[in-house]
């Protein structure tokens, strides 16, 4: 095992690449997270994402991933804007508001991998951004980077909850890091009274297939039109249950200049939204996470928000 020194090294340097966090965890089986989430694939929960009912058993055993794995690295970087779109505009999630957070935090991982490797020699690893069979919330709160709410996201009593979670699964071993053992959310139930499809449910569960983000990005076909008084004017992801926590009043504009977005993007109004051509989706959304969602199926959801204003008043 390598020496709390090194760790901590690891950790300084992770923060000097500009992550706000970063945790150690053991590499082991979640046997918990492994019931939790049979039982919500079995409710269908996971709505038409039938890939996440895929490789199950390396969701909960990273060992499966990277043979012999023992330490899973969990770090969080800051996405929080220092401005938001024009009010009259129809919406899109902050962390969508520049360049794809995939390609910009992998390239921090495999960073951090390579400078790990001239330190400690060759061992086997894998990088997760937001992607692949990983129960990243699961490992953010077993490394201590925060707990899990009650709308289902990390939260960090310094932080809030504006940040993406990324992983290094690896075979070096490291003392892990005390997970959060309180729930800081107390008898807080902001999130589930304000989201407008009741989507949150008891005991932390997420009932995704009705969540305003799964509606209006990885829902390939139209919106059902139950949902039309429930956008808010959201065309792609949602802010809602993040806006009204307590918590992210802790947040702090982020300092990561690839995060930052097109001017045309933040001063577009609802008209310039309405007429949004192919050419201009290309040009706006280049290596954006909104495409995604994709031309066709984000003209759909402003068609949607645009057919109902009240939710211009409510912003």
């Amino acid at each position: 095992m390598l020496s709390d020194l090194e760790k901590q090294r690891v950790r300084q340097f992770a923060l000097e690449e500009g992550f706000l966090l970063c945790g150690f965890a053991k590499a082991g089986f979640l046997k918990e997270e492994a019931t939790r989430l049979e039982n919500w694939l079995s409710k269908g929960f996971h709505g038409k994402m039938g890939y996440l009912e895929n490789h199950f058993d390396m969701r909960v055993d990273p060992r499966k991933l990277v043979p012999n794995a023992k330490t899973i690295i969990s770090l969080a970087f800051n996405y929080f804007p220092e401005k938001i779109q024009n009010p009259e505009s129809p919406k899109i999630a902050k962390y969508a508001y520049g360049k794809d957070y995939h390609f910009v935090l992998k390239e921090k991982l495999f960073k951090m991998v390579e400078w790990m490797q001239t330190q400690y020699g060759e061992f086997a690893f894998r990088v997760f951004v937001d992607s692949g069979p990983v129960l990243e919330r699961a490992w953010g709160e077993k490394a201590g980077l925060g707990w899990i709410g009650k709308h289902g996201l990390l939260i960090n009593k310094d932080h809030g909850s504006w940040f993406f979670l990324a992983e290094i699964i690896l075979d070096l071993e490291f003392s892990p890091d005390l997970p959060y053992t309180k729930d800081y959310c107390g008898t807080c139930n902001k999130c589930v009274e304000a989201c407008p499809t009741e989507a949150i449910l008891p005991n932390k569960t997420l009932n995704a297939s009705q969540c305003i983000s799964y509606l209006t990005i990885e829902l390939k076909e139209q919106i059902p039109s139950t949902y039309k008084k429930d956008m808010n004017g959201w065309v792609f992801g949602c802010d809602i249950c993040q806006d009204v926590c307590p918590w992210t009043r802790f947040g702090k504009p982020h300092t990561e200049k690839e995060f930052e977005p097109k001017q045309e993007l933040m001063q577009m109004n609802a008209n310039e939204w309405q007429e949004l051509t192919q050419e201009t989706f290309r040009y706006l959304f280049k290596k954006s996470a909104i495409k995604r969602a994709g031309f066709v199926k984000l003209k759909q959801n402003i068609d949607l928000v645009e057919n109902d204003k009240d939710w211009i008043v409510k912003r």
